[in-house]
């Protein structure tokens, strides 16, 4: 009887384990896209650390990840178990929060001029060590986890959602699956690209002519690629955030259904165009959200300001 019980014991331990197995390659694929986007962001957002630092900052912005999913993972266990109606509601704020970071980051870009933009930049490479690492590299590496525990709670709810009505084991190691998998494949990634340069360097003094050619190429690659993440960064930004509250919000959502079907009856070219429907409405409408957002952020700094300099009685 004991043997028994134990071969019983082990098979369904085996038999969770492998649901766990398949689960994770499905919810894996459910959230593609939205890995896709978070390893665009944070490689965006470390651009610009000085060369020596820059595995150290992707270690602590690593670091400030993996704390982000051990709270994110039993956090959204319980909210599924216990408030499930808290879930959209949370997202929604997530991609109004993604829009908003984005809009600001745009409108900034467009209220400094190059010049004063070459300048900041020049004065941040050429001062102090303690002087970067406590200023700038401490306000990238915030704003990198901050942006990662909202694209980190969107994969973990899509993950959620492929194993809802599976047994809590089974969804529990999903979802810490996902969570390692995705920390580990996406800040390895970014480690290989902001280091992509040094190792071009490398390759290129080696005495081997073809490893000297891969090393240039790699050199001059690696400004191209990192402008090329800078704007994927800032497009994944409204992407996402604007999909969040696209789903979010049933009437935009079904508007955007109906354009798809309208685009889709052009002859010839309606059914590409019908592809682009989606991510340009998500896009548009991440845009237009990130915009109203800021506008009542200012006006709220604004009236904040007034209060406090009114005059007391």
């Amino acid at each position: 009887m004991p043997s028994g019980s134990l071969l019983l014991l082990l098979d369904d331990i085996a038999s969770t384990l492998d649901d766990i197995s398949v689960m994770t390659k499905v919810a894996a694929k459910k959230t593609a896209g939205v890995v896709g986007d978070d390893l665009a962001l944070n490689a965006q957002q470390l651009t610009g650390v000085r060369t020596d630092r820059e595995l150290a900052v992707v270690w602590a912005v690593a670091k400030g990840s993996a704390f982000n999913k051990m709270i994110l993972v039993p956090s959204a266990l319980a909210i599924s178990a216990f408030l499930p109606s808290l879930v959209t509601p949370l997202l929604m704020i997530g991609g109004a929060f993604l829009c908003f970071e984005g809009v600001e980051k745009l409108v900034h870009k467009l209220l400094h001029s190059k010049e004063k933009q070459e300048t900041t930049e020049s004065t941040a490479h050429d001062s102090a060590a303690t002087e970067a690492t406590s200023g700038d590299e401490r306000e990238k590496i915030i704003g990198a986890v901050r942006t990662d525990f909202i694209l980190s709670a969107e994969i973990i709810v899509i993950a959620l959602g492929a194993v809802a009505a599976k047994p809590f084991l089974t969804q529990f190691g999903v979802l810490a699956a996902v969570a390692v998998f995705m920390t580990v494949g996406v800040y390895g990634l970014v480690a290989g690209i902001v280091k992509l340069d040094d190792v071009g360097l490398y390759l290129s003094q080696r005495h081997t002519g073809l490893l000297q050619v891969v090393g240039y190429k790699l050199v001059g690659l690696a400004p191209y690629l990192m402008k090329l993440i800078s704007v994927a960064g800032t497009v994944a930004v409204f992407l996402v955030g604007g999909g969040i509250l696209v789903h979010g919000l049933p009437i935009v959502d079904h508007w955007l259904e109906e354009l798809e079907h309208l685009v889709m009856a052009v002859p010839v070219v309606g059914q590409a165009l019908a592809w682009l429907v989606s991510p340009v409405g998500d896009g548009v409408f991440g845009v237009l959200a990130g915009a109203a957002v800021l506008l009542l952020v200012l006006v709220g700094k604004r009236a904040a300001g007034w209060i406090q300099m009114r005059p007391t009685a």
